[in-house]
């Protein structure tokens, strides 16, 4: 492999690091420390599983990251998943008893979080507002630089959403595991018309905030700007919507 070759596959490699601890709306955890946590995490959670459980997950995440290293290297749509599957040294069938589509190498990362908002609604202090427990979570989530609010300058992180938001079908993928995200919701704000529409600006609104954040760090803006920023659009948006969402939720 020539010189040029090399970076890219080292960088392509960081990203898959940086991104092997996900977090919500699932977004990828920022390298560093905070993904040297979430490795603490995952080490636990595998500690509570049977082996073929930790040899599934162990089996995802091995595939995952080499497809995401094969995506920024070569684009999305030029690479197939006959040849992720050769890079993984498994056979296709193989690929798709534990990825739905060549999407889901990407986006699985985001399974395990659809119902996060769902919950931190259900996990409420008594008397809290659900709007009140998500606006909290997500204002912690900007103050550690959480991807899923979008404030995190870290490079691998900007290549993964960069990728993820720069794919057509990436972005497709996303929305139905943001639809599932709503049903979730509406579950936990008790169902019916009134808690489908309230879910279905919840999570519209963190969506819109977090890609807001992340478009206005890769166009080069300091990440303390967009923090600074962020924490005042957050709070302005959850109170917009107390006040605009039945007094249920």
């Amino acid at each position: 492999m020539g010189e040029t070759g090399a970076r890219g596959a080292a960088g392509a490699t960081g990203v898959t690091r940086a991104v092997s601890g996900a977090s919500a709306v699932g977004a990828p955890r920022a390298a560093g420390a905070a993904a040297a946590v979430s490795a603490v995490g995952a080490a636990g959670a595998a500690g509570a599983m049977g082996l073929r459980e930790r040899k599934k997950l162990r089996m995802y995440q091995d595939v995952s990251d080499v497809a995401i290293t094969l995506f920024l290297q070569k684009g999305f749509e030029r690479v197939s998943v006959a040849e992720v599957a050769a890079a993984a040294q498994i056979s296709k069938p193989t690929l798709f008893r534990y990825f739905s589509s060549k999407e889901d190498l990407v986006l699985h990362r985001f399974a395990d979080h659809e119902d996060e908002a769902a919950r931190v609604v259900a996990a409420r202090a008594p008397g809290e507002s659900a709007v009140d427990a998500l606006r909290r979570q997500f204002q912690a989530g900007i103050e550690r630089s959480d991807p899923i609010t979008g404030v995190n300058g870290d490079p691998h992180i900007l290549a993964f959403h960069r990728l993820l938001y720069g794919t057509p079908s990436l972005v497709a993928r996303l929305y139905e595991y943001l639809e599932r995200s709503e049903d979730a919701l509406t579950e936990a704000l008790g169902g019916g018309l009134d808690a489908r529409l309230a879910a279905g600006q919840i999570i519209a609104v963190q969506r819109i905030l977090a890609q807001e954040n992340w478009r206005r760090i890769a166009d080069g803006e300091p990440v303390g700007d967009v923090r600074r920023d962020a924490v005042v659009a957050a709070e302005s948006a959850f109170a917009r919507l107390e006040a605009g969402l039945p007094r249920c939720v």
